[in-house]
């Protein structure tokens, strides 16, 4: 079976369940951007360094943004049997916060996006999943849609600027204060 189907070569693609939508469509966008984040977070797995824990974490987040993926793919109102989004992903990422947290010195001011290469790519990764937010907050106001996605997109770049932080203390990088 090839990759090519040519179904795509007149600006439409389909959702899961059968609907064609043109590929500006904001749902497109917000699945695309979090397709793009995931690939970002690929690079990141790319460098050496990435402390164990991180690594693992990362892993599990590139796992639930193709979950994430389809979820959006699929209109709610579709009766495809698909695993959506759900508390327990947002519960999970919020332990991951609070435990980088309790390890981090306390932020006094805004700091530059920088530090070792590790954090930098982070801090790269952190704001694509802060567009990947938009495109999704943008399709919320024109659609219904599984409501965990935006939460769990919104405390993914709280993590994605605190392993940032921890990457570049684990490497000795200064962190550059506004």
């Amino acid at each position: 079976m090839s990759i090519t189907t040519r179904s795509g070569d007149h600006g439409e693609t389909g959702l899961l369940g059968g609907e064609r939508v043109s590929k500006s469509s904001p749902r497109l966008e917000a699945y695309g951007t979090i397709d793009e984040l995931n690939a970002v977070l690929g690079v990141v797995l790319a460098e050496e360094n990435v402390p164990e824990e991180i690594s693992a974490h990362l892993h599990e987040v590139q796992r639930l943004l193709f979950r994430m993926g389809t979820d959006l793919a699929t209109s709610l109102d579709r009766q495809v049997k698909i695993e959506r989004m759900d508390q327990k992903d947002v519960d999970q990422i919020e332990v991951w916060i609070t435990d980088l947290e309790q390890a981090l010195s306390l932020l006094k001011r805004f700091i530059l996006p920088s530090g070792s290469r590790l954090g930098a790519l982070l801090h790269q990764a952190r704001t694509v999943c802060r567009r990947a937010e938009r495109r999704v907050v943008a399709l919320a106001e024109l659609e219904q849609i599984n409501t965990h996605v935006q939460v769990y997109l919104n405390r993914l770049s709280d993590y994605l600027f605190l392993a940032a932080r921890e990457a570049n203390r684990r490497a000795g990088a200064q962190e550059v204060e506004v």
